[in-house]
C-alpha cells in the first residue's frame, strides 16, 4: 500500500473517516451482525451462584440459557429481571418475569431445552433458578430484596436459597454528536476538578482544552457546595451548586450546567461524567442539624461511645502535648524520632488510658449482681444444675457496669445443693463466692480484649504520626496544627478539646450526644462487603480508619424506611446528576452500602437509561470487584497506569484490560457466555494520586501515556498531565483555576494553554490514535516487552489485518543528564510499513544547545499564583504521518523476508520517545486474505441458513459423501488410518502428542478447547505457526481414498492460501475453515440418518455419531461375500487389484482404539448389541441388513461366530452372539419398514454342514429363515463340539478343556445352557494368562449353565418367531430333536417359551424371606431381593452373585418376570451396582471384587493379575442403557404414571454425566468401562460401540414415552 504524505489532519479524532480502512475493512459490520446477530449461551449448573462472575453483554445480542448436566431431569423453573421491552415499562429489581422454555431437539433427554431473553436494557440484571419442590416458592417476593436479598452469597431468606443465579451486565449505549454512539473502547476521559473551573462563563475556554487536546469525555468532580475544608468530596448541600461558580451577580443553577453538557455532547461530541458522593456529608452541611439520625452519632449508635471517649483522650493528649505539658514524660511539642513516639505510647498505656477505665463500659457490677443472685438465691433454694455457659450481656448504651448476665442462668448454674455446707445461709454464700469466681473472670477477659484493642489502637495512632513526622520517606510535619493535627479527630464534637473527660461523658450520654458524629474515612484491606461502623466492627475503637476529619459518615440503614429523609434526599441529589450528567462516578464505591447504590442508580437510571456508571474500587479481589459490578450496574472500573512499579507491569496491564490476542480465533456468532473482567477505563494518572514527575520522571508521561492509549479498552487522564504540571492538583489544598485554550498562548501568559503547551499536541495525536483504533476494531493486542525500558504494543484489526505498532521508551527514573542508549533490538512485522503515524519526544529546552538531554525538573518550582500551570523548561518534538524512510529514531533494516519489515532503532531512539506504525500486510498477501475471507464468511451464511451464498462446489462434494466417507474424513483412530497401507498415521503434534482421530475430529476436538480459551500458545498453534505439516496433512490423507478424494482436493485448493498468510493468522483460519467444513460434514452425517436423529437434541445426535465413529470400511476386517442372488439395495463395490468388482462392506469396530483392524475389530456379540442403537435406530437399514446376513453366512454349530476374521477364520467360542443375532433380527423386523422381508434374503453358506471348507458365494445358498430356524434347532437338539484348530495357534492362554463347548435346552425348564468351567462363553469372557499368579487358562467368569440374559434373549426370540408365524411371516412354529432311544421330541415356541416363564422366577428369584422349596444351597446366597445370575453353573456359588446381567433379560422379554420382584431387584441393582457412568460387574460384597482394571499388572495377585478382574467389578457402561430401560418399563406397571414420571426424570438426571463425558472427551465418545467409582481407566477403549448404542436405545425409549404422555417441561 502507497505510504501516505501530506494529509490534513481534523482536529477532533470523532471526524476521522477511517485512517486505516482498507477494503476489507470499510465494511465494519460483520458477517454475524447481519446473519443471526450476537447469541451467548449460559449453561445452568445446580447450585451453581455466579454472584461474583462477570457476565458482559450488549444490547441486541441474545442470552440463551441451557441446562447444564446437574439439572437435566429436573422440573426447573428460571426467572429474571430484565425488562420485555426497551422503554416503557420501569425497571423494578424486585419484579421477576419466568422464561418458557422451548425445544431445539426430539423429547428424548432435556438437553434440548433453552430459553431466551432479548437484551434491550442496559444495566445490571439478576436471575435465578429452582427446581422441583424449590418451584412452590416465590423468592422475588418472599426475601425482602434490600434486606435479605442476594448480597453476596444469594438469596438466604427464610432458610430458604434459589438452586442458583447469577447476574449479567448489559453496557449502556452512549450518545453524541447527532446520534452517534461512542463505543466503550474509544472513550477517552479527562478529569477536572470542578472547584478549579472557577466562575461558570469562563467554563467553556477551560474546557476546550479537553475538547482540543482529544478527549471525547470530561469527568467533573462535585458541582455542589463545598464544605469548609474545600475537598472536592466534603458536600455541604448536595442540592445547591458550588457558589464560587456564580459571580458578577450572576445565579448559576444546574439548569445552566445541563445546558452546557448538552452543547458538549452534540456540537462538541464530548460526553460529561460527574461524581457522586453517597457515603458522607461535610460537617458543616446544615441538613444533619435537622436530621442528626442521618449519622452515625452518639444517640444512634452507642456501640462507638468506648471509640469516642478513646478519642476524646487522644485528643486532648494531643493538645497538651502541642501545649508542651508532657515535656516532662520524653514528649516534646514537636514529635520528630522513635524515642518520642515511645514515650507517648507509654503514658497513653499505662497513665492516660488506665485512669479512663474504659473497660467499666463492657464490665459486669460485680457486687450488685452479687447481691442481687443471694437474694434470688434464698427465695427459690437450692436448683437442680442446669447447663450451658454463662455470658456478659453488653448494656446496648454502653454505660459504665450496666453489662448483665443471665440471672436465670446464673442461678442455674450455682445455686444448687452443695454437700460441704452446714446450713443454707453458707449454702447461699458458698454459691455466691463460686458466682463472684466467675464474673471475676468474665470482666477479665472482656477487659484483656478491650485493652487488646486499645494497644492496637495506639500503635495505629503512633503509626501515622511515625509516617507524617519521623520518617524520612514521609512529609516531616512539625508544627501540630488545625490542618496537621498530631492525632486526628474520629467523630465531631464542638466543645473545647480540653474539656474534662467526665464532662465529655455527660455530653455524650445526654441528648447533645446526637450531634458527636462518626467521620468517614478508609479502612486498609477491609472487607468491602461489611459496614466498619456496625456494631459488629472495632475499627473505630482500633484506629483502623483512615479518617476525614471533614466529613461524617451517613447512616441509611438497609432501606428507605429505616432513614426516610436521608433516602429521599440523596435521591433527589443523584436523579439531578443523572438528568445533568451522562454518566456517573460513583466516589468511594467500596464503602457504599450496596442496597443504598442499587437504590440510587436505579433512580438514576429510570431518569437517563443508558447512564454511563464508573466506579474506582479498591477491594483487591476481582471476585468482590464483580459483586460491586453485579449489583450496582458498574460500566467501567477506574484503572491506573501509575500502579505499575514497571514498564514490564504497565505492559501487562495494557494487555490485561481489554481486547483479545493477536491472531485471535475467529469465534461463532453463537457461543458460550464467558466470564470477563471488568471493563476498564485506563487512565495514565488519577486526580487524586502525585503526579508522575513526583514519582516517576517527566520523561515518563508521554511514553506512559502513549501505552495507555494502545490498550483496547477506555483511556484517561487528569487535566494537568498533558501540561506538565509537576504535582498533583489537590483535591483539598488546591484553590487556584484552570488554564484557558488559546490558539496562542503568548498572548495571555499562563492563564492559557495550547497545542504548544506541554504534551498535548502528542495527547491529541494519541487520543486520535485510540479513538481510531476502537472505531476500526482493532481488538486484538500484542504486547513486546523489548528490553527493560522498551515497551511494543500492538494493535490488530482482524477484519482488515492492519496493524499499529506503538513502540514507547518508558523512563521509571530520572535518567542521568548525559544518558544514551546504545542499543535497542530490532523490531520486526510481518508486512509493510504504510507510514508513520507519528514520532515523538520530550527533551528540555537546553539540549538542543549542546547541554545534558535530561534534565530533571527544578526542585523549586514556581507556581503561579492565579493559574495552574505547567513545566516550561520542556518542549515536544512531534511529526505526524510520514514514510518511515524519514524517521530519525528508526530506519528499515535488512529483515531476510521480502514479506518482514524490520525496523532497526537509532541513537534519537531514547528515554521518553514514542513512535507508532502503520502496518499492512504484504501486497501478495491479500488474494489469500481475501479468498479465505469469504469463505468464512459462507460458513458463517451457511450456520445462519442464508442459502443465497451456498458455495455450491463444497455442497456437490459433501453431498456426494457416504457415511463410509464421513467416518474416513471425520474419525479414523491411528490403527485404522496404518491399516489403509499408505503410510499414515494420527498427526504428531510436538509438545503435545498424536491427534486421537486421523480425521477433522481429532482436530476439531483441540481447537474446540483452545478457540474458547484464545489459548494461542497450545502445541497446535506452534506448530501451525511453524510449518505447514498439518495443513498438507488435512488434504493429503483424504485424497488417497476414492471417496473422499474430492474433498481432499477442495482442501488442498483452499488450505493453500493459509501457506501464504502472516504465521500469526494461520491457526485462526485454520480453525475456521475447519470448523465450517466439520459442521457442513456434521449435517450430511444427520441429513443421511433417521428423522430422529436428524430432529434429536444434542445428546441424541451426539450418540448416533457414535455410528460413524465406530462404522467404517477397514481392508484388514471384512465382512463375507453375500450372495450373488441378493435382490437390491447391494452392498458397494469397488474395482479390486484383478480389475474385477468385489463388495466392500462397512464394519463396526467393538470399540477403538484397541478394536479396530484385523481379526479384532468385528466381534459377533459386540455387533449385535449394537446394531439397534447404531445402525437401526439411525435409519442405516442396510448396514444393518448386510450385517445380519453376512454374519448368518458364518453359522456353524448353531452358533454366530465370537471372532469373525472375514467368516473363514472364524472362532465359535461364545454362545451369546446367536441370541444377539437374532434379537436384532428381531428389532430389524419390528423397526424397519417391510423389514419381515429379511427372512427371504438369500445367504451363501460359508459352512453349510459342520465340517464344511469354506465355500464360495453362491455355492450354497439358503434363506435366513432356514438359518435362523437351524439355529434353534441345534440348539434343542444341544450339541458337543470342539473347537477347530484347537490350541496356542488360536488361544495361547486357554487350557485343553476350554477348547470343548457344548449347548442344549434344559428339557424340565426350557433354559438354554452351554460352556464348562474352563472356558467363558458370554460377554464377559476374561481368560487368565498370568503365569506368576496362577490364572493362566483359568476364565475368571465361566457363566456356563444357563445364563440370565441367554434364557431371557430366547424367551424373546421364541415369542418373536411365533408371532410371525401367525402373521404368515415365518414358516416354522417348532423345533424337534432326536431323543438317544430314537424317538423325537417336539416342541412349538410357544410350549418353549411357557416352560422359560413357568419356571424363571422360581430357579431365579432370591426372595427376600427364603422359599425352602426354590432354594437348594440357601449357604451360598449373599444377597436377597435380586435375580440369580445364571442356573446350574458348574461353580455353584456363581449362580448366586449379584451382577447386572439380569436386566438385559428384563428389557428383551420383561413378561417373564414379576413386576414387584423386578423393580424391588432394580432398586438393589442401582443402590449396589450403578456407578457415574458404568454399571459394577460384580457385587462389591463379593469376595472376587476389584473395582479397578489395570491389564499390564503383572503382580502375582489371581485376581487382579494382567487384568484378570476385567468384569469382576470394573463398572462397564454398556448394561447401564439396559437397567434404565428395564427401570422405565417396571416403573408404571408398579407406581403408575407418576412413578414413571419420577423415573424418566431420575434417567435424565443420570445421564447427565454420559452428556458430559460425551461431549467432552477428545473421543467425543462413551467409554468401554471406568475403574471404580467412574475413575479413569487407562485399558479401556475411549469410545465403545456398544456403550453408545444401549445408551441411545434408552434415550429413543424416553422419547417415545415423552411423546406419549405429553410431556411438558413448563
Amino acid at each position: 500500500m502507497a505510504e501516505e504524505e501530506g494529509r490534513s489532519e481534523p482536529s477532533h479524532p470523532q471526524e476521522l473517516k477511517g485512517i486505516f480502512a482498507m477494503t476489507l475493512g470499510t465494511q465494519r459490520s460483520s458477517v454475524v451482525q447481519q446473519y443471526g446477530g450476537q447469541v451467548r449461551v449460559l449453561t445452568l449448573n445446580y447450585g451453581e451462584h455466579l454472584d461474583s462472575t462477570l457476565f458482559r453483554l450488549k444490547k441486541g445480542w441474545t442470552l440463551q440459557f441451557r441446562l447444564g448436566p446437574s439439572l437435566l431431569g429436573k422440573d426447573v423453573k428460571i426467572f429474571c429481571n430484565h425488562p420485555e421491552t426497551p422503554e416503557g415499562e420501569i425497571f423494578d429489581r424486585r419484579r421477576y418475569r419466568g422464561l418458557a422454555w422451548r425445544r431445539d431437539g426430539g423429547p428424548a433427554d432435556d438437553t434440548s431445552f433453552y430459553t431466551e431473553i432479548n437484551i434491550v436494557r442496559a444495566g445490571s440484571f439478576h436471575f435465578y433458578f429452582t427446581c422441583d419442590e424449590n418451584n412452590s416458592y416465590d423468592f422475588a417476593m418472599n426475601d425482602g430484596y434490600y434486606t435479605e436479598g442476594y448480597y453476596s452469597e444469594g438469596y438466604t431468606g427464610k432458610n430458604k436459597r434459589p438452586d442458583g443465579s447469577g447476574f449479567f451486565l448489559v453496557e449502556p449505549d452512549l450518545f453524541y454528536g447527532r446520534g452517534d454512539v461512542l463505543p466503550l473502547d474509544c472513550v477517552q476521559c479527562q478529569t477536572v476538578l470542578a472547584k478549579c473551573l472557577g466562575p461558570f462563563h469562563t467554563w467553556e475556554k477551560k474546557l476546550a482544552v479537553s475538547r482540543e487536546s482529544g478527549y471525547n469525555m470530561i469527568h467533573f468532580t462535585p458541582i455542589q457546595a463545598l464544605g469548609i475544608s474545600n475537598s472536592s468530596y466534603s458536600l455541604k448541600d448536595q442540592l445547591r451548586l458550588n457558589p464560587i461558580f456564580s459571580e458578577h451577580g450572576d445565579h448559576i443553577n444546574i439548569e445552566h450546567i445541563e445546558k452546557l453538557t448538552h452543547k458538549m455532547a452534540t456540537e462538541w461530541k464530548v460526553l460529561s461524567i460527574c461524581d457522586v458522593v453517597l457515603n458522607h456529608t461535610a460537617n458543616e452541611s446544615a441538613w444533619i442539624k435537622d436530621h442528626p439520625e442521618c449519622t452515625y452519632n452518639m444517640d444512634n449508635s452507642p456501640h462507638l461511645r468506648p471509640a469516642f471517649l478513646l478519642d476524646a483522650i487522644l485528643a486532648r493528649f494531643a493538645f497538651e502535648i502541642s501545649q508542651g505539658k508532657w515535656q516532662h514524660s520524653g514528649v516534646p511539642k514537636l514529635i520528630c524520632i522513635e524515642d518520642h513516639l515511645q514515650a507517648m505510647r507509654g503514658t497513653l498505656l499505662g497513665q492516660l488510658l488506665p485512669q479512663a477505665k474504659l473497660w467499666e463500659m463492657y464490665t459486669v457490677d460485680i457486687e450488685s449482681t452479687l447481691s442481687h443472685f443471694a437474694r434470688m438465691a434464698r427465695e427459690r433454694g437450692p436448683l437442680k444444675q442446669g447447663h450451658g455457659e454463662l455470658t456478659i450481656q453488653q448494656d446496648p448504651q454502653f454505660r459504665r457496669n450496666h453489662s448483665k448476665v443471665d440471672m436465670e442462668q446464673a442461678l442455674s448454674l450455682f445455686n444448687i445443693q452443695r454437700k460441704d455446707c452446714y446450713d443454707e445461709a453458707h449454702r447461699v454464700q458458698r454459691c455466691t463466692d463460686d458466682l463472684r469466681e466467675y464474673l471475676e473472670t468474665l470482666n477479665r477477659q472482656v477487659t484483656d480484649t478491650l485493652q487488646s484493642h486499645l494497644v492496637a489502637a495506639v500503635d495505629n495512632c503512633l503509626a501515622g504520626i511515625r509516617y507524617f513526622r519521623v520518617q524520612t520517606d514521609g512529609p516531616r510535619l512539625k508544627e501540630i496544627t488545625p490542618k496537621d493535627p498530631l492525632i486526628p479527630r474520629y467523630f465531631t464534637y464542638t466543645g473545647n478539646t480540653d474539656t474534662l473527660l467526665d464532662d465529655v461523658e455527660r455530653i455524650m450520654y445526654a441528648n447533645g450526644g446526637r450531634y458527636i458524629m462518626a467521620h468517614n474515612g478508609w479502612v486498609m484491606n477491609a472487607d468491602p462487603l461489611r459496614n466498619f461502623a456496625d456494631a459488629d466492627s472495632n475499627v473505630y475503637l482500633r484506629r483502623e480508619l483512615i479518617a476525614w476529619g471533614d466529613s461524617v459518615k451517613l447512616r441509611y440503614g438497609e432501606k428507605p424506611e429505616d432513614c426516610p429523609f436521608l433516602w429521599q434526599h440523596m435521591r433527589e441529589y443523584v436523579e439531578q446528576t443523572a438528568r445533568t450528567f451522562h454518566g456517573i462516578r460513583l466516589d468511594n464505591c467500596h464503602s457504599t452500602p450496596i442496597p443504598v447504590a442499587e437504590y440510587l442508580l436505579d433512580a438514576a437510571r429510570r431518569i437517563r437509561p443508558d447512564l454511563y456508571v464508573v466506579a474506582e474500587l479498591f477491594t483487591n479481589s476481582d471476585e468482590k470487584d464483580n459483586i460491586f459490578i453485579n449489583r450496582l450496574g458498574i460500566t467501567s472500573l477506574i484503572r491506573e497506569a501509575m500502579s505499575a512499579w514497571d514498564s514490564h507491569e504497565e505492559g501487562r496491564l495494557v494487555y490485561r484490560y481489554g481486547g483479545d490476542p493477536v491472531g485471535a480465533f475467529i469465534q461463532p456468532p453463537t457461543r458460550p457466555l464467558v466470564p470477563s473482567i471488568a471493563h476498564a477505563l485506563f487512565l495514565d494518572v488519577t486526580h487524586d494520586n502525585p503526579s508522575p514527575v513526583q514519582t516517576r520522571s517527566v520523561y515518563d508521561l508521554l511514553p506512559s501515556s502513549a501505552l495507555v492509549n494502545m490498550a483496547c479498552c477506555g483511556s484517561g487522564s487528569n487535566r494537568g498531565y498533558d501540561e506538565l504540571v509537576p504535582h498533583d492538583i489537590h483535591v483539598v489544598d488546591e484553590i487556584r483555576h484552570y488554564t484557558e485554550w488559546a490558539e496562542n498562548v503568548n498572548s495571555n501568559g499562563s492563564q492559557t494553554v495550547g497545542l504548544q503547551s506541554g504534551i498535548i499536541a502528542a495527547k491529541r495525536a494519541l487520543n486520535k490514535l485510540h479513538f481510531e483504533l476502537g472505531i476500526s476494531g482493532f481488538n486484538q493486542v500484542f504486547v513486546d516487552q523489548v528490553d527493560s525500558d522498551v515497551v511494543a504494543v500492538t494493535r490488530h484489526c482482524p477484519a482488515t489485518h492492519q496493524s499499529v505498532v506503538l513502540v514507547a521508551c518508558t523512563a521509571f527514573k530520572q535518567p542521568e543528564p548525559f544518558y544514551k542508549r546504545t542499543h535497542t533490538r530490532p523490531l520486526r512485522v510481518e508486512g509493510t510499513v504504510d507510514e508513520v503515524i507519528f514520532e515523538a519526544s520530550l527533551c528540555h529546552r537546553d539540549s538542543k544547545s549542546g547541554g545534558a538531554w535530561f534534565v530533571p525538573p527544578p526542585t523549586n518550582f514556581r507556581k503561579d499564583g492565579r493559574f495552574i500551570n505547567g513545566l516550561s523548561d520542556y518542549k515536544l518534538k512531534l511529526r505526524e504521518h510520514f514514510p518511515l524512510s524519514q524517521a530519525e529514531a528508526v530506519h528499515k533494516g535488512e529483515s531476510g523476508d521480502p514479506q518482514v519489515t524490520q525496523i532497526d532503532f537509532t541513537e534519537d531512539f531514547q528515554p521518553g520517545c514514542v513512535i507508532a506504525f502503520k502496518v499492512s500486510l504484504h501486497y501478495n498477501m491479500t488474494p489469500a486474505i481475501a479468498h479465505l475471507g469469504r469463505l468464512v464468511e459462507r460458513f458463517n451464511m451457511r450456520s445462519a441458513n442464508d442459502m443465497s451464498t451456498v458455495d455450491h462446489d463444497f455442497d456437490r462434494i459433501v453431498s456426494r459423501l457416504n457415511l463410509a466417507d464421513l467416518n474416513r474424513a471425520l474419525f479414523h483412530c491411528e490403527e485404522e488410518e496404518r491399516d489403509e497401507g499408505h503410510g499414515f498415521g494420527a498427526y504428531n503434534i510436538p509438545g503435545f502428542g498424536s491427534t486421537v482421530y486421523c480425521g477433522l475430529q481429532g482436530f476439531i476436538s483441540l481447537l474446540s478447547e483452545v478457540r474458547q480459551k484464545n489459548d494461542l500458545g497450545h502445541p497446535l498453534c506452534g506448530n501451525l505457526r511453524a510449518g505447514n505439516w498439518m495443513i498438507d496433512y488435512i488434504s493429503q490423507r483424504l485424497k488417497l481414498d476414492p471417496g473422499t478424494e474430492e474433498l481432499g482436493r477442495w482442501f488442498e485448493e483452499n488450505l493453500r492460501h493459509l501457506k501464504e498468510l502472516p504465521r500469526y493468522l494461520v491457526p485462526s483460519y485454520f480453525d475456521a475453515v475447519l470448523q465450517g467444513v466439520y459442521q457442513a460434514l456434521l449435517q450430511r452425517v444427520w441429513n443421511c440418518m433417521s428423522t430422529f436423529i436428524q430432529l434429536g437434541s444434542h445428546f441424541v445426535k451426539s450418540l448416533g455419531l457414535g455410528s460413524v465413529q465406530c462404522g467404517g470400511i477397514v481392508k484388514s476386517a471384512q465382512l463375507p461375500k453375500l450372495s450373488p442372488a441378493l435382490p437390491p439395495p447391494l452392498p458397494p463395490t469397488r474395482l479390486g487389484l484383478n480389475g474385477q468388482s468385489d463388495q466392500v462392506f462397512l464394519t463396526l469396530s467393538a470399540g477403538l482404539p484397541h478394536f479396530s483392524t484385523g481379526y479384532m475389530r468385528n466381534w459377533g456379540r459386540d455387533t449385535f448389541i449394537s446394531l439397534r442403537g447404531l445402525f437401526i435406530l439411525t435409519g442405516r437399514y442396510q448396514e444393518a441388513r448386510y450385517h445380519i446376513l453376512a454374519y448368518a453366512a458364518c453359522l456353524r454349530h448353531g452358533l454366530i461366530p465370537n471372532l469373525l476374521d472375514g467368516g473363514k477364520n472364524a472362532r465359535f467360542n461364545c454362545r451369546d452372539a446367536v441370541w444377539w443375532w437374532l434379537y436384532s433380527i428381531q428389532s430389524y423386523v419390528q423397526e424397519v419398514p417391510d423389514g419381515w422381508r429379511i427372512f427371504q434374503d438369500p445367504v451363501s453358506r460359508l459352512f453349510p454342514r459342520d465340517d464344511s471348507p469354506a465355500l464360495e458365494p453362491g455355492s450354497h445358498d439358503q434363506p435366513l429363515q432356514d438359518i435362523v430356524q437351524e439355529a434353534l434347532r441345534v440348539h434343542f437338539q444341544g450339541l458337543k463340539f470342539r473347537e477347530r484348530n484347537a490350541g496356542a495357534k488360536i488361544d495361547a492362554h486357554m487350557n485343553d478343556q476350554g477348547f470343548n463347548n457344548e449347548i442344549g435346552v434344559d428339557c424340565e425348564t426350557g433354559f438354554v445352557y452351554g460352556g464348562n468351567g474352563q472356558n467363558c462363553g458370554t460377554w464377559m469372557d476374561k481368560m487368565g494368562s498370568s503365569d506368576k499368579a496362577g490364572t493362566k487358562g483359568r476364565p475368571a467368569t465361566p457363566r456356563d449353565g444357563s445364563a440370565v440374559e441367554l434364557v431371557g434373549l430366547c424367551k424373546a426370540a421364541l415369542k418373536f418367531l411365533n408371532g410371525l408365524y401367525t402373521m404368515g411371516r415365518y414358516p416354522h412354529n417348532s423345533v424337534e430333536r432326536r431323543n438317544n432311544d430314537g424317538s423325537y421330541t417336539t416342541w412349538t415356541f410357544q410350549e418353549w417359551e411357557d416352560k422359560i416363564v413357568h419356571h424363571f422366577e422360581r430357579k431365579f428369584w432370591i426372595n427376600w424371606t427364603p422359599i425352602p422349596e426354590n432354594e437348594p444351597r440357601p449357604e451360598l446366597i449373599n444377597r436377597r431381593g435380586i435375580y440369580k445370575d445364571s442356573h446350574n453353573a458348574s461353580q455353584a456359588w456363581a449362580d448366586y452373585q449379584l451382577r447386572p446381567n439380569f436386566t438385559v433379560a428384563m428389557v428383551a422379554a420383561p413378561d417373564m418376570f414379576d413386576p414387584h420382584h423386578a423393580w424391588s431387584a432394580l432398586g438393589e441393582v442401582e443402590k449396589i451396582l450403578l456407578g457415574p457412568l458404568g454399571m459394577k460387574t460384580l457385587d462389591p460384597s463379593d469376595w472376587a471384587y476389584c473395582g479397578d482394571y489395570n491389564n499390564c499388572d503383572d503382580g502375582n495377585d489371581s485376581k487382579t493379575a494382567q487384568g484378570f478382574n476385567y468384569h469382576q467389578g470394573p463398572e462397564w457402561v454398556w448394561p447401564v442403557g439396559f437397567f434404565l430401560r428395564a427401570r422405565l418399563h417396571f416403573a408404571r406397571i408398579v407406581g403408575g404414571e407418576a412413578e414413571l414420571r419420577r423415573t424418566m426424570s431420575a434417567t435424565k438426571a443420570y445421564l447427565s454425566r454420559h452428556f458430559t463425558e460425551l461431549t467432552t472427551s477428545p473421543w467425543r465418545g462413551l467409554p468401554e468401562l471406568t475403574n471404580k467409582d467412574g475413575r479413569y481407566c487407562s485399558d479401556s477403549c475411549r469410545i465403545q460401540a456398544w456403550s453408545m448404542a444401549t445408551i441411545l436405545e434408552t434415550l429413543h425409549q424416553m422419547s417415545q414415552l415423552e411423546e406419549e404422555l405429553g410431556y411438558n417441561h413448563n
